[in-house]
């Protein structure tokens, strides 16, 4: 039942030679010149640290209004315990939210940076583990191309860039919850004998639980792949290897199943569906079904017309026409299936990505459409799934040894060609982001001297920028934030006004 990480190899097909070992090494790399991959992987690097350094011009907005004040007063503690309580019983969100909201303004600055670096850390060490796990070698660069590939077309090919990327409460709630969960597996991949198994098992018990008070969608996607791996683990593993690889994800599945009913149980939770009149709508009555159905092939439409993602198939035909093969001692992978695991991969993504949609209408109703942050959660799995699609149409351009010169020039130029299609959306949101951060550093500093002064009520103009909930929407209507920008700066109440100070 059990299975040593150390013997997780795919058993090689015809025609996949094995590439002589270098130096003795069982590291993923081949140890060739070829500068290619590094070279074109500085594109999406590039586009990653430009969008950091617009981040710059991040200012709070929305919910974080009503989180800061919070954190100041009560600590992380608080703002968690105010998550458990009244808001939305997400914890795990609330301790993460806490970590930036802790530096109000310089917090907000400098998230992009950080989650972009940890967004592509965990992928980085996850195509690396995979690939060594797998047996599979490939030129130096290789791993870190697909990996910035993956984190540009994810961040940055979302109809909102602004709200997956800029927006720390939506990125925590739904495009870092689903990059940790795919991290959840690193240590599965790294286990070696007996202590390492237990590790793993434990490690994803803990991060499934995590993830259950960190993000309901997530943890529906989560669900599904584990699901799914149980399910058909005798169609990808061998026999010695199901036993453990189901014992794995089946405690990923009670963690997540933990979490989640502490999430539910929560009087924060209560009151949030209570708020939003979702306790008398039944997520699986006919006409939620019917509206989520309708809504979900909306975004579908959406997301297959986006022609950015083809990045990630080329990123995938790179991957599959340089990868070369290692004999293994024991394979615990049957020989891939293409089509097979293609047709796996996509039930996954289209039944997970429906049941999101049918958790969240009874919240947002049609607005599921115009909600893209919630999209994120299985959309990093619809990422991963065409790199893995055009992984085998490199392999098999490879094996055939067909025009794979041009076939690799074609992919390059596609990824460079996608990379480049990103740069103007993100220069536009960069300068209406440093419109807005100017306009709200001298708003800023006039309420702080207002308040400063004593004075109990002030004017304050609404700074929207990418459709931002601000406290006062279409002629001057009040909206909660309003209140929560009062208690930031300390006063009883702000009034609408279209004038800046």
């Amino acid at each position: 039942m059990s299975v040593d990480a150390s013997s997780v190899n795919v058993a090689r097909e015809p025609g996949d030679r094995p590439a002589p070992e270098r130096g003795g090494g069982s590291g993923p790399v081949v140890r060739r010149r070829t500068p290619w991959p590094m070279a074109l992987a500085l594109l999406p690097l590039g586009l990653l640290g430009l969008a950091s350094w617009f981040g710059r011009h991040v200012r709070p907005s929305a919910d974080e209004w009503c989180f800061l004040p919070v954190v100041r007063e009560d600590g992380i503690s608080g703002l968690v315990g105010k998550f458990y309580f009244t808001d939305n019983g997400r914890v795990g969100n609330g301790l993460l939210v806490g970590l930036y909201a802790k530096f109000p303004v310089a917090g907000h600055q400098w998230f992009g940076l950080v989650s972009g670096v940890l967004v592509l850390g965990l992928l980085w060490a996850s195509t690396v583990m995979v690939l060594r796990r797998t047996g599979t070698r490939v030129p130096a660069g290789v791993p870190l191309l697909v990996a910035s590939m993956v984190t540009a077309v994810f961040l940055f090919a979302t109809p909102n860039t602004y709200k997956t990327f800029y927006w720390p409460a939506a990125s925590v709630s739904h495009t870092l919850a689903p990059v940790l969960a795919c991290a959840a597996a690193l240590p599965l991949l790294r286990a070696h004998g007996r202590r390492g198994r237990i590790a793993a098992v434990v490690t994803v018990a803990a991060a499934g639980a995590f993830m259950g008070t960190l993000s309901e969608e997530a943890s529906v996607v989560a669900l599904v792949v584990l699901a799914g791996v149980v399910l058909f683990a005798h169609r990808v593993f061998a026999a010695h290897a199901r036993g453990f690889v189901r014992v794995w994800s089946l405690a990923g599945m009670a963690g997540v199943a933990v979490g989640t009913l502490v999430l539910m149980t929560s009087p924060g939770s209560l009151n949030r569906r209570e708020r939003y009149g979702a306790q008398s709508t039944s997520m699986f009555a006919p006409e939620s079904l019917v509206g989520s159905l309708r809504g979900y092939a909306h975004i579908l439409q959406t997301v297959f017309t986006t022609w950015q993602y083809l990045g990630a198939v080329a990123a995938g035909v790179l991957l599959g026409l340089v990868a070369r093969g290692r004999a293994g001692r024991t394979a615990a992978l049957l020989p891939p299936r293409p089509v097979l695991l293609g047709a796996l991969g996509a039930g996954a993504f289209l039944v997970s990505g429906y049941l999101c949609t049918v958790i969240t209408y009874p919240v947002f109703g049609a607005k599921v459409v115009t909600t893209e942050r919630t999209w994120n959660d299985y959309l990093l799995l619809y990422v991963l799934l065409l790199v893995a699609g055009g992984a085998f149409v490199g392999r098999a351009l490879r094996v055939r040894g067909r025009r794979t010169g041009a076939a690799t020039a074609a992919a390059a130029a596609m990824c460079a060609v996608t990379v480049l299609g990103l740069v103007a959306p993100l220069a536009g949101l960069g300068h209406d982001m440093q419109v807005r951060a100017e306009r709200w550093d001298r708003q800023d500093r006039s309420l702080h001297e207002g308040a400063a002064r004593g004075a109990r009520e002030l004017p304050y103009t609404p700074l929207p920028v990418a459709r931002m909930l601000e406290p006062f929407s279409q002629q001057g209507r009040r909206v909660w934030p309003a209140q929560c920008v009062a208690d930031y700066y300390r006063l009883d109440k702000v009034t609408y006004s279209t004038r800046l100070p």
